[in-house]
C-alpha cells in the first residue's frame, strides 16, 4: 500500500449483546459509552471505499464498512466478515459465499448478494476510477469490464438473495485476503447513484460507525450504527476527527489531556523526549508493521544490469546507521517480506555491512574505481536525511551518488517511467502491505508485470521463471498447503535476495500515543490491518 498482532477478545466481543452506557468497573472489560477526539494534520480525501487508498482514511473506511472478509481485531488473522461462510471448489477457481441474517445498511435496508455483486462491478469499473481495480483481476469478465466493454463481471453470480459465487479465471490464493480490502466493501447503490462522485463525502455502509457530520478542514465526526450486526460494537458512541492540528501542538494537547490519541503519530523531534518520560511512555503503544523501507536499482541499465554491482551496493549501506536517523523506530531488514508476514524466510541472512567486501565485488564486476549514478528521493523529512547517509556510504566504496530531491509524485513518475531511473529511495512512498499475504509483496513492486510503465516495480527487475514459480505458488489455495506455500514464497525471496534488485534496508515500527482514559488491548492501537486504531474495539474507561 502507498500508504502499513494477536489478541484473545475477539470471540468474545462476537457473542456479546448491546449494554447501556452505564458504569463499569476499570478491570480490563470493555465498557460501552464515552466519545473520543482524534486529531490529524490534514482532512481526509474521501471516504469511498472503493476509491480511498491512504494510511490515514485506511481505518475510517473500515469503522464505516464492512466486507465479505475480515482480520480478527489487532491481527492478521483472516475470518468471514459479511459472510457467515465460504466453499472453493476443488480446482480453487469458484469461491461460494454465503451471507449472515440481519446484516444492514446504515440507512436501514438489508444487505443481499446484488449489493455484493454491485459491489465489485464498481469497483473495476474504468467510470469508477479506483485505485484498487486490478486487485480483482482474476475474476472472469475483469478484462472486458476494464477495457470498457462490459458493465458487469460475468464471473460474479447471484444464486440467491443470500448466496454470492464469484468465479476466477485461474486460482488465487490471495482472493481471500482481497476480500478483506476496502475497495470490495459492500456498498448500496441507491447511495452511489444519489452523491454520485460525491459519495466519498456522504458514505453509507453497513460498519460499527455512520458518519454524523464532515465540516471539510474542520472536522469529522462519526457515531455508533445502532444496526451493527456485532452485538456490543463498537464500544465507543463517537469519535471526533478534528483537522488542521500540527503533530507538535497535537501532542501538547494529548499531554493536557484534551485529546485521546494525536493521529499522525509522535513529531520527530519530540520522539526520545516523550520515551524517555515515564508519565507518556505508559501511554505509548509499539507494533511492528507490514513494512518495509528499500532502495532500488535499475536492473536494466548499467552498471546495476550486473548483479555484483548490486550485492555491492547491498554490502556498502550501513542500516544501523540509517535506522539511527529515524531514532531508531525500526528494525534492520533481511529480505524484502517484514518478519509478520506469512512466508518470512528466517534463514535468509541477507547482506553484512561490509565496505572491503563490496570494494572487491565492484571491482570484479569492472569497477575498480567506483562509478557515478543519481538518488532519487521524496523530499519530505526525514527522507533526504536518509538520502545524505546512502550517498556517503555508497561514496565510502566509490561510488558517487548524486541526489534528486522531488516531491511524492515526481518521485512516483519518474520511478514508473519507462525507461525509470538509477536508484530510489522509497521512504514515504512504499511499501506497507495491502493484505498480509506475500504475493503482496512481489506482484506489484518485484514481478515482470510490475516492471511496467505506471508501474511499481522501479528496480525493472523481471524474472519469468520466479512469476512462474510465483504463479505455482498462488495456486495453492487449499488451507492443508498454505505450509508448501509460505516455503515456496520463503524459496522466492531468497532468490531474490540473491538477484539484489533492492537493498532492503528496514522495516519500520509504529508508535501510538493514547490518552490515559483510552482502553483496550495494545494491539488494538498498533494493528496491521486497520492501520494505525482499530477504532471499532476500543473504548474508554469509567464512561458515565
Amino acid at each position: 500500500m502507498k500508504k502499513i498482532l494477536t489478541t484473545g477478545i475477539a470471540a468474545a466481543l462476537l457473542g456479546m449483546t448491546a449494554m447501556p452506557s452505564t458504569v463499569l468497573a476499570d478491570d480490563g472489560t470493555p465498557q460501552q459509552g464515552g466519545d473520543i477526539t482524534v486529531t490529524f494534520s490534514n482532512d481526509v480525501a474521501t471516504l469511498d471505499p472503493a476509491i480511498g487508498y491512504d494510511w490515514q482514511n485506511w481505518s475510517m473506511i473500515k469503522s464505516l464498512f464492512d466486507g465479505l472478509m475480515t482480520y480478527k481485531p489487532g491481527t492478521t488473522q483472516l475470518e468471514p466478515d459479511l459472510a457467515k461462510s465460504y466453499k472453493i471448489s476443488a480446482d480453487g477457481k469458484t469461491y461460494t459465499f454465503t451471507l449472515r441474517d440481519g446484516i444492514k445498511f446504515s440507512n436501514g435496508r438489508a444487505i443481499t448478494a446484488e449489493d455484493v455483486k454491485y459491489s465489485l462491478d464498481r469497483v473495476v469499473n474504468p467510470k469508477t476510477q479506483s485505485p484498487g481495480a486490478s486487485f480483482f483481476s482474476t475474476i472472469v469478465g475483469y478484462d472486458q469490464v476494464a477495457a470498457g466493454k462490459a458493465t458487469e463481471l460475468s464471473g460474479v453470480k447471484v444464486l440467491d438473495p443470500k448466496t454470492v459465487e464469484i468465479d476466477l479465471s485461474q486460482p488465487d490464493a490471495a482472493f481471500l485476503q482481497k476480500m478483506a480490502l476496502n475497495f470490495s466493501f459492500v456498498v448500496p447503490k441507491e447511495a452511489v447513484e444519489k452523491w454520485g462522485a460525491d459519495f466519498g463525502h456522504h458514505p453509507v455502509g453497513s460498519g460499527a460507525f455512520e458518519m454524523k457530520q464532515w465540516d471539510v478542514g474542520q472536522k469529522l465526526v462519526f457515531v455508533r450504527n445502532p444496526d451493527y450486526w456485532q452485538k456490543g460494537l463498537p464500544h465507543l458512541d463517537q469519535i471526533t476527527f478534528e483537522f488542521g492540528q500540527a503533530p507538535i501542538v497535537a501532542l501538547l494537547r494529548l499531554q493536557r489531556g484534551e485529546i485521546d490519541i494525536a493521529g499522525d503519530g509522535i513529531p520527530p523531534a519530540k520522539f526520545l523526549e516523550v520515551m524517555k518520560d515515564p508519565k507518556t511512555r505508559k501511554n505509548i503503544v509499539e507494533g511492528e508493521q507490514l513494512q518495509t523501507g528499500y532502495i532500488t536499482m535499475n536492473t536494466t541499465e548499467k552498471p546495476f544490469n550486473n548483479v555484483k554491482v548490486r550485492q555491492a551496493v547491498n554490502m556498502a549501506i550501513n542500516k544501523k546507521r540509517i535506522i539511527q536517523i529515524i531514532n531508531g523506530r525500526a528494525i534492520p531488514a533481511k529480505e524484502p517480506l517484514p518478519p509478520l508476514m506469512p512466508g518470512y524466510n528466517k534463514d535468509i541472512q541477507g547482506y553484512k555491512f561490509d565496505p572491503a567486501g563490496a570494494k572487491k565485488l565492484l571491482a570484479e564486476a569492472g569497477y575498480p574505481k567506483g562509478f557515478s549514478t543519481e538518488l532519487y528521493v521524496y523530499n519530505t523529512d526525514p527522507n533526504p536525511r536518509i538520502a545524505q547517509a546512502i550517498q556517503q556510504d555508497l561514496s565510502n566504496v566509490g561510488i558517487k551518488a548524486a541526489i534528486k530531491s522531488l516531491d511524492q509524485a515526481n518521485v512516483i513518475s519518474a520511478g514508473g517511467s519507462d525507461k525509470g531511473v538509477p536508484m530510489i529511495w522509497s521512504g514515504g512512498m512504499a511499501w506497507i502491505a495491502d493484505y498480509p499475504d506475500p504475493s503482496d509483496f512481489y506482484w506489484p513492486i518485484l514481478s515482470c508485470e510490475g516492471a511496467v510503465p505506471g508501474g511499481w516495480n522501479w528496480a525493472k527487475f523481471c524474472d519469468k521463471a520466479l512469476d512462474a514459480q510465483a504463479k505455482k505458488a498462488d495456486a495453492l489455495v487449499a488451507p492443508d498447503q498454505q505450509a508448501e506455500r509460505n516455503k515456496m514464497w520463503g524459496e522466492i525471496y531468497a532468490k531474490v535476495v540473491k538477484e539484489a534488485p533492492w537493498v532492503s534496508v528496514f522495516h519500520e515500527k509504529h508508535y501510538t500515543m493514547r490518552s490515559d482514559r483510552m482502553a483496550g488491548p495494545d494491539a488494538l492501537y498498533a494493528d496491521p490491518i486497520n492501520i494505525p486504531v482499530n477504532y471499532n474495539n476500543i473504548w474508554v474507561k469509567n464512561v458515565h
